[in-house]
């Protein structure tokens, strides 16, 4: 089961279940302040009875004592000292529950800086630590069907792993009415791997053109299910085996 701690107030129930979201295993809180929201997630790591949690996001968990202050108040370091004082007490609990805890963050551009990476996060330097893995994800692409658009291809960098190696970069596409898109990441590996081979704009298999364009393509998997689950089967080997396979991948039966 999953919980999604929404400190944003942005989730929209309709959307999430259209890009797959189950929501009847799904628990969702809108706390009104940090505090209420770090309090939630230990409670529900402590119970044990959630695989995964996710805060949206740490910029939004907003202090109790700035919501209670005054506009224009000086709020120096009170989301740090949140943030500090609760990864200290949810890491024993999030190790011996094997919950996964996931936080989202937004970019910063620091003020003044003239040389190296100007851009930072909020919430202070104690996520960065505590966490196991950082994923940098950045939107590089709007994807096209004509003159419409469909989705957004993103790239995601691992700038920390204490669990695999680390800065290893990976590409994917989010599609409006889909969700990530499964047979966006077979056809990419398909190619990777030579179990589908491009020519131009064309898309092939054992000699036949499936598709002109990467979205037909896409597109052309997506709706073939036998092709799609067989592709899939036929990548897992090769990665496991480390070595191509003496079948290729077109002499599959395709009957929909």
């Amino acid at each position: 089961q999953a919980a999604f701690v929404d400190a944003e107030h942005a989730l929209d129930p309709i959307r999430a279940e259209t890009i797959g979201v189950n929501l009847d295993d799904l628990l969702l809180s809108q706390p009104d302040t940090g505090e209420q929201a770090l309090e939630i997630t230990e409670t529900l790591i402590r119970s044990g009875a959630i695989d995964v949690i996710v805060v949206d996001s740490v910029a939004a968990l907003v202090p109790r004592a700035e919501l209670e202050g005054e506009m224009g108040d000086a709020v120096m370091g009170m989301q740090a000292r949140l943030m500090s004082q609760a990864l200290r007490k949810l890491t024993g609990a999030i190790s011996k529950s094997k919950t996964i805890l996931i936080f989202t963050n937004q970019l910063r551009q620091k003020i003044g800086v003239m040389f190296g990476n100007p851009e930072t996060t909020p919430g202070g330097l104690a996520l960065k630590f505590y966490s196991s893995v950082r994923i940098d994800l950045r939107r590089i692409e709007v994807l096209k069907d004509g003159e419409e658009v469909v989705g957004s291809r993103h790239r995601a960098r691992i700038v920390k792993n204490k669990v695999a190696p680390p800065l290893r970069v990976a590409e994917f596409d989010i599609m409006n009415e889909e969700g990530i898109s499964k047979s966006g990441g077979l056809l990419d590996v398909g190619v990777e791997l030579g179990l589908v081979t491009k020519s131009g704009s064309f898309y092939n298999h054992n000699g036949k053109i499936i598709a002109q364009g990467r979205e037909a393509a896409r597109q052309y998997i997506l709706e073939n299910v036998k092709f799609q689950e067989e592709l899939d089967k036929k990548i897992r080997e090769v990665i496991t085996t480390g070595k191509k396979l003496p079948k290729e991948i077109g002499e599959i039966e395709e009957k929909g």
